[in-house]
């Protein structure tokens, strides 16, 4: 097999003839291949060699597909800002667009006749599901297939059939994935959607391509990515070409070859002679991402500290550390290296030293910039590698406080350079430590979390090492902080939390707001009550003109519970406490809530009290955090609007907002993007819930990897080293996102849509459905639905803004950027005009909210319909904002009913679906009989007959574990398709660029101890493949098992009615009885 010896040697190949690079997508021609590289089309001769730029869009192009004759290419472009198709001349031109649909259109393919090019796109699906459109190169109205979901596809030479990938994958780089979103490849008839499936076990076969009487594709059966082909006469599968470390990731084939995109170049494989090569190419460009050039880092800008004197402030920006003059001078960076992690700066009391973290020498270390000499010394501190934060200066400036990933408190001595450990959460990501120093730094207070998982508050000793906690335990303590006369503790609790107290469970979202008292300790026995009846009386103390006695915080441990006082703050949620000069204490209130599920209706209000006067007032609003310099006399506040720092002697002043905008840097994109690279690999190996990594060497990895840094021309290169490198850990909730990809794109046009089906019928377009978002719900526009429009099925749209719709005019072009604004519209019931009427609309930019509310509710009906009104039905599309709601309002609407079908599908997880599961499970206790009416069951709203759920490989996270637990919990029956098989959640990282990367580092197992989900899906009770067939004739397959098997569990155990007793017979009262 002369292939799998020669693809086998590919991988020393790859870095050794020529630059791996980036090379996306390829298409082959007769004489030519067509690739994507840095967001261009990009065209080399089949043999190789240097290759010339088709495409310079400041958009992506993308997708790029010969014409069956070598003439054309069809791609996906962002000239008008949206992703539309288009064609152009082989070789390169003018591009004509042929779409205009606001949604995304990802081209695949061409029709076998070469007169239609094949896309993928979500327009008119009511789901996740993609589907597939034919349109003409001569443009025109696109066609939708008759296949319910379909994510790639390529067309039979005859034109009869499809082969294709029905749904897609959430994540294409988890290596050795074998959960719910595996890909089968099915061949289906365009005549009647009957469909195929080429033979496979649980693995993901890709990229069909149809030459002659074969069908070959990617396949990782083997677990690395190689070439596979399926021998449509005898059925039989074999391999042709054997995967390597680098990645098959796309295929197509033209002129009887296949073209391959492996990590690092692109392979052409013969299968005629089966041979393998790979294909030279070079590429020369101006490539303006990779220039050495100026960045603004103000927009990245984060400050966090003030100066003691309060004339300057401390801050990130794109992993630098800079100071800002809060009015006059100018910002300066304290080193300019880029692509360092450095955070959590902090001005020492004295002014001299400003400290802060950094990785810039391999792991992270403090380091202490000396503000005389602009110096910085590094110290190796904790007691382990690791990420650390919250960097807090005791006030005599010897030591500080720092937390390591895992919420482990340290105390750092300056002169000793000793780290020594405090304390540690219990479970990291239950609340912040929150650590503060005493004015005279003998005693650290902070926050943690019981073995109940609420929050206490606790007083660490310094000189003795100890902590004791001083709150009981029975409210949820947050904020606790030191009044600086050293007399009191002050501290946020909540005693309503309950189920609101925010875990990872969706019973949180039965408390709406969750409040607190703020209170305050009096440290030391015997002192009297500050908060006492006042009385006017000669005050002694210090004469006029003697400097008061230097504060100190004495502590007397014994009954110190006892000592607890309420301050007079209005019961709310509080986010931040700090203390101003001696006796004021300010307070920061979020904003209220309508539901626990939504954000904030009112902004924050920062509180001011002083013991002197004993009132709290509203001091600012809008402000989000607050720290005071050391003698609490000045203020950094923060808001939306920028930082600004005040006074706290007074009423809050007008500040402006410190400027930042003078933040500039040069920067060298190559240099800072290898930084970047293993700051992401380094942070990962960190911050991953197991230690071992999956048992993979991610750093061996990494380097694998590490050739293709100098080759990089764009900032998306990055991204995709970082997913195929974090790839190999094979988990999920591995994303990748963000970073400083350049100037924007093309803006995107907003487009207009009517929330209607159409067909093109007669020469014009006829509707065949109108979306009337189920006239109650508010938040849901149909714009043909509105009174006065009326628009029904069967209509023809005539006009638009006066222009006749004809079959040489896309609706969607001629509706373009018309999204909010009023249109004037004719329809008609004949297509020749007659008894046509005119209105005006107003279209909306995305109808797919609209498409789902039918599609739900058109399940709803069915269900009912089918069960002769027995049976009701729900669809969860979350375990978040969406779920709640839609189980809110329609499970208990539909109480009483016989049984239940619940729908899962499409589920993007959020929360754990506990109150959902335990809801479904909630038996019947009682009836309950009055005098007049009807009797009902208690609890009085439920549905306490048999239970269906529905899911399929597009639920995932929170979609995974509801299924498990509706299992788990013998609450039904499940029917449909194995979940996606993500049960590993994640918190993520960012890079100094603004990327961001997924960490997953919180993994769930079962009881017995065995670990749940994670790479293999929930899997159903009742298997069933959402069947095309089924789905042409109008029908969800799905659907229909569901009815089937809720109608039978109903007539094996009919719904009881309730038994009511005969009301009592008390004997008559007997006197003397």
């Amino acid at each position: 097999m002369p292939s799998l010896i020669l693809l086998a040697a590919l991988r020393a190949i790859q870095v050794a003839d020529v630059p791996p690079l980036i090379l996306q997508e390829p298409t082959v021609s007769k004489t030519s291949i067509v690739f994507r590289f840095a967001n261009d089309l990009w065209s080399v001769p089949r043999e190789g060699g240097a290759a010339t730029r088709l495409t310079s869009s400041p958009g992506a192009e993308s997708m790029p597909r010969f014409s069956p004759d070598g003439k054309w290419i069809a791609f996906s472009g962002q000239y008008d800002g949206n992703t539309d198709v288009f064609v152009m001349p082989a070789t390169g031109g003018v591009p004509k667009r042929l779409t205009a649909h606001p949604d995304a259109e990802f081209v695949t393919g061409w029709s076998s006749d070469g007169k239609s090019v094949l896309y993928i796109s979500s327009a008119l699906s009511p789901t996740d599901y993609t589907q597939l459109f034919s349109v003409s190169v001569e443009g025109g109205f696109p066609a939708r297939l008759p296949f319910p979901a379909v994510a790639r596809a390529t067309m039979s030479p005859d034109g009869t059939k499809i082969a294709y990938v029905p749904n897609g994958k959430w994540q294409q780089a988890w290596k050795r994935y074998r959960g719910g979103q595996t890909t089968p490849i099915w061949i289906g008839n365009l005549s009647d959607s009957k469909v195929k499936a080429i033979p496979r076990k649980n693995w993901t076969d890709d990229q069909p391509m149809w030459i002659g009487d074969s069908i070959y594709y990617l396949s990782d059966a083997k677990g690395k990515v190689g070439l596979n082909r399926y021998d449509l006469k005898s059925g039989r599968v074999s391999e042709e070409v054997a995967g390597t470390d680098y990645e098959f990731k796309t295929a197509s084939a033209g002129d009887g070859v296949i073209v391959l995109e492996q990590v690092g170049g692109i392979v052409l494989f013969d299968p005629k002679t089966r041979q393998a090569k790979r294909v030279p190419i070079t590429i020369a460009g101006d490539f303006p991402q990779v220039r050495t050039q100026f960045k603004d880092l103000g927009r990245r800008a984060n400050i966090r500290d003030l100066s003691p004197s309060g004339q300057r402030v401390v801050g990130t920006a794109r992993g630098f550390i800079f100071t800002s003059p809060v009015s006059k001078g100018d910002s300066r960076i304290l080193n300019e290296t880029a692509g360092v992690d450095r955070s959590s700066p902090a001005w020492s009391p004295d002014g001299k030293t400003i400290a802060y973290f950094s990785d810039e020498k391999g792991d992270y270390q403090l380091v202490l910039w000396d503000a005389a000499t602009g110096k910085e010394q590094f110290i190796t501190v904790g007691d382990r590698p690791s990420m650390f934060s919250n960097i807090v200066w005791s006030p005599d400036g010897k030591k500080l406080l720092f937390e390591d990933i895992s919420r482990t408190l340290f105390v750092f001595d300056v002169a000793t350079k000793s780290s020594t450990k405090v304390d540690s959460l219990l479970r990291r990501g239950i609340t912040a430590l929150n650590a503060k120093w005493s004015p005279d730094g003998t005693w650290i207070t902070y926050v943690k979390d019981l073995e109940s998982s609420f929050t206490a508050a606790f007083l660490y000793n310094v000189s003795e090492k100890k902590s004791t906690q001083v709150t009981d335990g029975l409210s949820l303590v947050s904020e606790p902080c030191f009044d600086r006369s050293g007399k009191y503790l002050y501290f946020a609790a909540s005693t309503d939390a309950g189920f609101g107290y925010e875990l990872q469970d969706i019973s949180s979202y039965l408390s709406a707001n969750v409040t607190s008292n703020i209170y305050g300790i009096s440290l030391r026995k015997g002192a009297p009550n500050p908060l006492e009846p006042e009385s006017d009386e000669e005050k002694t103390g210090a004469a006029p003109g003697e400097k008061p006695a230097p504060v100190k915080t004495v502590v007397d441990l014994d009954g110190i519970q006892g000592r607890t006082f309420v301050l007079p703050f209005p019961k709310q949620s509080y986010s931040s406490l700090e203390p101003g000069t001696p006796g004021v204490l300010f307070a920061i209130a979020s904003g209220t809530r309508p539901t626990s599920i939504e954000g904030p209706t009112t902004p924050p209000v920062l509180h001011r009290f002083s013991f002197e006067g004993r009132k709290v007032t509203p001091w600012g609003q809008g402000i989000d955090e607050i720290k005071t310099n050391p003698d609490g006399t000045k203020a950094l506040v923060s808001s939306f609007g920028g930082a600004s720092v005040v006074s706290t002697l007074g009423p809050i002043g007008g500040g402006a907002p410190v400027a930042v905008g003078d933040l500039r840097v040069k920067i060298n994109p190559l240099d800072e993007w290898r930084r970047l690279y293993w700051l992401a690999v380094k942070k990962q190996k960190l911050s991953f819930y197991d230690p071992n990594v999956h048992g993979v060497d991610l750093t061996q990895v990494a380097k694998r990897y590490e050739a293709f840094l100098p080759h990089l021309k764009t900032r998306a290169d990055l991204n995709y080293l970082f997913t195929e490198v974090m790839g190999e850990i094979s988990v999920g909730h591995m994303f990748i996102s963000g970073g400083d990809n350049g100037p924007a794109g093309v803006p995107s046009v907003p487009g207009g849509l009517l929330g209607a089906d159409f067909k093109f019928e007669n020469g014009r377009y006829r509707l065949t459905r109108v979306f009337d978002g189920e006239r109650w719900n508010p938040e849901l526009y149909a714009p043909l639905a509105q009174p006065g429009v009326e628009a029904k099925a069967g209509e023809y749209l005539l006009e638009v803004n006066g222009k006749e719709l004809r079959d040489s005019t896309d609706i969607y072009e001629a509706l373009e950027a018309k999204a909010g604004k009023q249109v004037r519209v004719k329809l008609g019931p004949t297509p020749d005009g007659k008894g046509a009427r005119e209105v005006t609309v107003l279209p909306v930019a995305d109808e797919s909210n609209l498409r789902f509310r039918a599609w739900s509710e058109d399940n709803r009906r069915r269900v009912f319909e089918a069960t002769g009104g027995r049976v009701g039905y729900v669809h969860v599309p979350d375990t978040n904002v969406g779920g709640w709601r839609e189980f809110m309002r329609y499970y208990y609407a539909q109480s009483g009913m016989d049984g239940m079908v619940v729908d899962e599908r499409f589920n993007h997880g959020g929360a754990i679906a506990d109150f959902l599961v335990r809801e479904m499970i909630r038996p019947q206790v009682a009836g309950s009989r009055t005098r007049y009416g009807k009797d009902w069951r208690i609890p009085a709203l439920g549905v306490y007959g048999p239970k269906v759920m529905i899911i399929n490989e597009m639920s995932g996270s929170g979609g995974d574990i509801f299924p498990h637990m509706f299992r788990f919990h013998k609450a039904g029956t499940i029917v449909g398709k194995r979940t996606w098989g993500a049960m590993i959640s994640n918190y993520g990282f960012s890079l100094p660029d603004g990327a961001n990367i997924s960490t997953p580092d919180d993994a769930m197992y079962n009881p017995d101890g065995t670990w749940m989900i994670e790479n293999i899906g929930t899997p159903p009770d009742i298997e069933v493949e959402l069947d095309p067939a089924m789905w042409r004739l109008g029908k969800d397959s799905q659907v229909e098992a569901a009815i089937a098997e809720i109608l039978k569990q109903l007539a094996q155990n009919p719904k009881k009615p309730i038994k009511r007793p005969d009301y009592p017979a008390i004997p008559p009262f007997k006197p003397g009885g």
